[in-house]
């Protein structure tokens, strides 16, 4: 059986899901990062990597998969278990896509990310630091809000380059930085990419547009749309798995 903790890495609350059986050491030389959405919790994503140790076999040994816990409580608006990686104003957010001007969010920074993606990224090299591996793989990834984060720490953040980029139902938001730093910091990486066509939260359109941001600043995406809302489906949890199977190969 895997080995399930939780505890502190760096200034983040983590589960830590080892794939080594529970008698063995941990071995592990791929690190799995990934971020949860606004209004979910570290709880949340941990589940998957039950899925893919299950789709893994023996490679599962190899990986370390870590879920961070947001920073900010949403007790306030009476969510007490649900976390932020920065405030949302989820009014506004909805007067903009009821007006189909989602897109005026794309250039702009929001208010928080900055400190989010310094409590990521110390995280993510404590993380690397407590690998017995010399070169450890970096797999960096989330859902919505955690997808916005994880792509900011991939383009701005200090951290060893990832091999692969997972973001799923993520959207276009801090678009002259991102554009300025895809082609030197994605030119090692690979970005698998999943959006549903009729996600009510963060519009498809969208997803298109961060896709083909990405693709014209030279990144290798592979983009998944499928029929669904705000969701993670059943077929980006097997590509995914097919991507971390080709790493533990290689």
């Amino acid at each position: 059986m895997p080995q399930v903790d939780t505890r502190q890495i760096g200034p983040l609350n983590c589960i830590v899901v080892d794939g080594a059986d529970s008698d063995d050491k941990s071995h592990a030389e791929i690190l799995v990062v990934l971020c949860h959405g606004y209004g979910a919790s570290l709880r949340d994503l941990a589940p998957l990597a039950g899925e893919w140790l299950s789709m893994l076999g023996d490679n599962g040994s190899k990986f370390r998969f870590v879920f961070p816990d947001a920073p900010h409580s949403l007790a306030e608006l009476g969510m007490p278990d649900a976390k932020a990686w920065w405030p949302i104003n989820m009014a506004r957010l909805t007067e903009l896509i009821q007006a189909s001007q989602f897109d005026e969010l794309h250039d702009q920074t929001p208010p928080g990310i900055d400190e989010a993606r310094q409590a990521l990224q110390e995280t993510i090299a404590a993380a690397v630091r407590e690998l017995d591996c010399p070169s450890p793989k970096l797999v960096l990834g989330g859902f919505s809000q955690g997808a916005m984060l994880t792509m900011d720490t991939a383009l701005r953040g200090d951290i060893p380059t990832p091999q692969w980029l997972l973001l799923f139902s993520g959207t276009l938001v801090c678009q002259p930085a991102w554009k300025a730093t895809i082609p030197t910091r994605l030119a090692k990486s690979k970005v698998f990419q999943a959006h549903g066509t009729v996600d009510p939260i963060l519009p498809f359109s969208s997803a298109e547009a961060l896709r083909d941001l990405m693709k014209s600043e030279g990144a290798d995406v592979q983009f998944h749309s499928f029929v669904g809302p705000h969701t993670i489906d059943g077929i980006s949890i097997e590509k995914v798995a097919t991507i971390l199977a080709s790493l533990a190969a290689n």
